[in-house]
């Protein structure tokens, strides 16, 4: 099989018709071999309907049905398991990617031989203060994270080897940083094309301003769990010891203090006055427990079936 077109959708009744069309007009001009796998996410509308009177008509057309909402996470890692086509395209049901960009794209994973391509949506049909300007701020963050030079990361509209998707876990929200699990993964050839963004035609965006939050602090946890997810004690075990011996320090200068004053027979000030105490204090106790969070990190690591789990890609 050429292309899995994999189409995660929550409440998108409207749309999927003419989406299906579109996209089955587009593979066989090209003479595609495909199958296009619908996973409602939950949907409380017509959706599932709508998907199953499409495959009544269309026997490439599949489907994967959640009992709730999970996640757009969630309905791309079913879509992945289930994708069998040499080529993975994954794509929104809303109508703003087009279908018109399959071919291109697919010539790009099997000509050029890149691993992923991402698409970029230069021209944007958004509101320019809701989401423009904080998709501008947050993808400016990524690059400088991740290292990857994508101008929209978070663009639904990818191309994938086959092997890319079966490699790569995507949970929680992680969705928006699948070219950066790719390449935590050892798939490093990761493309980019401008694609054409369509007007939303139907519904209304199921985004909130939430999402750059979230998007956010997942991609400082992504971040974390690349650098030290094996090594936890290289991260909380260094800062843990800077911070204890700032702390001992500061126990040094609270005692010099005490001791020259009982040399010079004066007053000695109390040690509970002296700021250099509560610096002390507090930064051993920080740097103790960041040092015992660093063990701890190891003992469970060691102990995880995980701990030797490597993606070889030749064994000769």
């Amino acid at each position: 099989m050429d292309i899995s077109l994999v189409v995660p959708l929550y409440n998108e009744a409207d749309s999927l018709p003419e989406l299906h069309a579109w996209i089955k007009k587009v593979v066989d001009e090209n003479d595609f071999s495909y199958e296009v796998i619908f996973v409602d996410d939950g949907s409380t509308d017509a959706s599932w309907r709508v998907i199953k009177d499409l495959m009544r008509s269309d026997a490439n057309v599949r489907a994967v049905r959640f009992q709730r909402n999970y996640g757009k996470s969630a309905a791309l890692f079913c879509g992945f398991e289930r994708a069998k086509g040499d080529v993975v395209i994954t794509m929104d049901a809303d109508l703003q990617d087009s279908p018109n960009e399959i071919p291109e794209l697919y010539k790009m994973i099997k000509e050029e031989d890149f691993d992923l391509v991402s698409g970029w949506k230069k021209k944007r049909f958004d509101n320019k203060f809701s989401k423009n300007i904080p998709s501008k701020i947050y993808n400016a963050t990524a690059r400088m994270v991740t290292g990857l030079k994508l101008h929209d990361m978070n663009c639904g509209l990818k191309a994938y080897k086959n092997e890319v998707v079966k490699s790569i876990e995507v949970f929680g929200e992680m969705h928006r940083y699948i070219p950066y699990l790719a390449k935590n993964a050892g798939f490093t050839k990761i493309g980019e094309k401008v694609v054409k963004h369509q007007a939303r035609k139907y519904g209304k965006s199921k985004f909130g301003f939430d999402r750059f939050v979230h998007g956010y602090l997942d991609l400082f946890t992504l971040w974390f769990l690349s650098k030290f997810g094996k090594t936890p004690m290289h991260f909380f075990g260094l800062w843990g010891s800077v911070m204890f011996f700032i702390g001992l320090l500061a126990v040094i200068v609270v005692g010099v203090i005490k001791l020259a004053a009982i040399i010079s027979h004066i007053k000695a000030p109390l040690i509970t006055s002296l700021p250099y105490f509560y610096v002390a204090l507090t930064m051993m106790i920080i740097g103790i427990q960041m040092f015992l969070t660093g063990f701890l990190g190891e003992l469970i690591l060691r102990n995880s079936e995980e701990r030797n789990s490597y993606r070889i890609s030749d064994d000769l």
